[in-house]
C-alpha cells in the first residue's frame, strides 16, 4: 500500500505533493510527511491521520524549496507509530538524503543482520530505513551508480522516490510490483503512484517508469539507468481488482474500464436469475456495472455508503462495531424488500465484513442475496505490500466456496476464476496472482512459516 509524490523545480513544490497526496489518500490513511528542500535546508511537516488533518495553509506554506517529496502510510511492515511516518529522513557525508517507499522488502531480516553487524543503528522498524543504510554502506561517488549498486541489494516489492538535494530520483524493483508514474507541470517533473493524482494537479502524464527502472531528474532533465531487468513482469494484480483508484490508468490499463470488464466475466462464468444486481460501494460499483451489463439484469443502489466515516473508527465493543457496520454502509428498504439480488463485491479476506454486510441486506428484506466476487478465493498471504494476513486468517484457505457461503449466510456464492480474470487484462502474463495461487514471482522472507502457518486467534 502507501502513496509516494515527488516534485522537481516547481516554485510551489509542498503545495503540489500536499493536493497529490489527497488525490492518493485511498493508498494510506494512517500517517502522512512531506519534506521540502530550498537549496539549504530540509523542511519538514509529519503527522499521524489524514491529510486534510495533518496539513493546513500555515503548515504547507513554512515548506519552502523547489523540490519536495510526500508520503501517505498503511503500514505493512514496521509499527504503527510516530518514528515510522515516512518519508524518512538521514543525513550522510553533510548529504541529506530523504525518501519515501511504497512496497515491501522481503530480505529485510537479512540486510539488518548484515548492517547491524557492520555497526548500523536503526531509529525505526521500517524496512525502509534498510535502504538508506545501504545507501551509506555503498560506495559514494557517481550518482546513478551509487543508486543502483544500493537498489541491486534490495528484493521484493518497491517503488521507490528520493530527494537528495536539488536530485529527484524514483526507481521501480524489476519486477514492477507497485505503479510509479513520470509526469510533467510547465518545467517541474513530478513523480507520483497513480495518474488520479497527475489530473487533480493539472499535470500530464509523460509515462510510466519502466519495472527495474531508476529515473533522475536534475536541471530539466530526466535520465534513466535499468537494474537488472526481470525476465517477467509481476505487476500486483490486486491494485486493480481493488487497491488503485478507478479513475488511475496503471499498467497500461484504466482501472475503472478493468473493474468493469471483471464484472462482465463474472456475469458469463456465473450468471443468476434475479431482480437486479447492486453492488458492496464503493469497491464494487463499477463490477457490477459490468454484470449488469452483461446479465441484461437491472443496476439498482442498494446500499448507501457514508463517505465521512475513515478506516481509524476505535472498536473498543460489541456494540460499536456493529454501529460502524450501520454507520458506514446503510441499505435502502424500499429497493431491497422482497427481492432477489445479485451483491458484487471485490474479494473477500477473513468473511466477517461481508456477513455483515449481508446480515444488513437481509434485515432490510432481500428475499434472495446471490453473492459474486470479482476475484478468486485468496488463500496466500501478501509479502509484496498488501496487507493480507496470516494463511490461518485467510477464510478461502481453510473452508471450501459452500462453507464460505454458509459463513456469510446467502443463498449461493461465486468467484471468478482465476483464468478468467487474467483473462480480461491487457496482458495477462505481467502480474502477480500469489494470493490466489501460491505462486510467489519473488523470493518470499525467511519466516514466510510464520505466514503461511499463524492461526487465527
Amino acid at each position: 500500500m502507501c502513496g509516494i509524490v515527488g516534485v522537481s523545480n516547481h516554485e510551489e513544490a509542498a503545495k503540489i505533493v500536499f493536493l497529490s497526496l489527497y488525490a492518493l489518500q485511498h493508498r494510506g490513511e494512517e500517517s502522512c510527511g512531506i519534506l521540502s528542500f530550498d537549496g539549504k535546508k530540509i523542511h519538514s511537516q509529519k503527522a499521524r491521520g489524514l491529510v486534510a488533518d495533518c496539513f493546513n495553509e500555515n503548515s504547507v506554506e513554512s515548506l519552502k524549496g523547489n523540490f519536495a517529496i510526500g508520503h501517505t502510510r498503511y503500514s505493512t511492515t514496521g509499527s504503527s507509530n510516530s518514528k515510522n511516518i515516512q518519508p524518512f529522513l538521514a543525513t550522510h557525508k553533510n548529504r541529506p538524503i530523504a525518501i519515501a517507499h511504497n512496497g515491501n522488502l522481503t530480505n529485510t531480516e537479512d540486510l539488518y543482520n548484515e548492517l547491524e553487524e557492520q555497526g548500523s543503528i536503526f531509529q525505526t522498524t521500517m524496512d525502509s530505513e534498510v535502504i538508506v543504510h545501504l545507501l551509506a554502506k555503498t560506495k559514494n561517488g557517481d550518482i546513478k551508480a551509487w543508486i543502483k549498486n544500493a537498489l541491486m541489494r534490495l528484493r521484493g516489492a518497491f517503488s521507490l522516490v528520493f530527494m537528495m538535494g536539488n536530485v529527484l530520483v524514483g526507481a521501480r524493483d524489476p519486477f514492477g510490483f507497485r505503479p510509479l508514474c513520470l509526469g510533467k507541470k510547465g518545467d517541474a517533473y513530478i513523480l507520483v503512484s497513480e495518474t488520479c493524482a497527475l489530473d487533480l494537479i493539472g499535470a500530464q502524464l509523460v509515462r510510466e517508469l519502466e519495472p527495474g527502472e531508476i529515473v533522475f531528474i536534475s536541471d530539466g532533465k530526466v535520465e534513466s539507468v535499468f537494474l537488472e531487468k526481470s525476465k517477467k513482469k509481476a505487476h500486483c494484480i490486486f491494485e486493480n481488482i481493488y487497491f488503485a483508484r478507478p479513475d488511475s490508468h496503471i499498467f497500461d490499463d484504466n482501472i475503472y474500464l478493468v473493474r468493469k470488464r471483471l464484472g462482465e466475466q463474472l456475469a458469463k462464468e456465473h450468471p443468476i436469475d434475479a431482480d437486479f444486481v447492486m453492488a458492496i460501494p464503493d469497491s464494487g460499483n463499477y463490477a457490477a456495472v459490468g454484470y449488469a451489463k452483461e446479465s441484461g439484469l437491472p443496476l439498482e443502489i442498494g446500499m448507501i455508503r457514508n463517505h465521512y466515516i475513515g478506516r481509524t473508527f476505535i472498536q473498543p465493543s460489541q456494540f460499536l462495531r456493529e454501529f460502524r457496520v450501520r454507520v458506514k454502509l446503510n441499505p435502502i428498504r424500499d429497493v431491497l424488500k422482497g427481492k432477489r439480488v445479485v451483491v458484487v463485491e471485490d474479494s473477500i479476506v477473513r468473511g466477517t465484513t461481508s456477513r455483515s454486510r449481508v446480515e444488513e441486506i437481509r434485515r432490510a428484506g432481500a428475499k434472495e442475496i446471490h453473492f459474486r466476487v470479482t476475484c478468486p478465493p485468496i488463500t496466500f498471504p501478501c509479502f509484496y505490500g498488501i496487507d493480507f494476513p496470516s494463511k490461518g486468517e485467510l477464510i478461502a484457505s481453510n473452508k471450501s466456496v459452500k462453507e464460505i457461503a454458509d459463513f456469510i449466510e446467502v443463498d449461493s456464492l461465486q468467484y471468478l476464476s482465476l483464468e478468467g480474470m487474467l483473462g480480461i487484462m491487457k496482458d495477462s502474463n505481467a502480474f502477480c496472482h500469489a494470493c490466489f495461487d501460491g505462486v510467489y514471482p519473488e523470493q518470499v522472507p525467511k519466516n514466510q512459516s510464520k505466514y503461511l502457518l499463524e492461526k487465527n486467534c
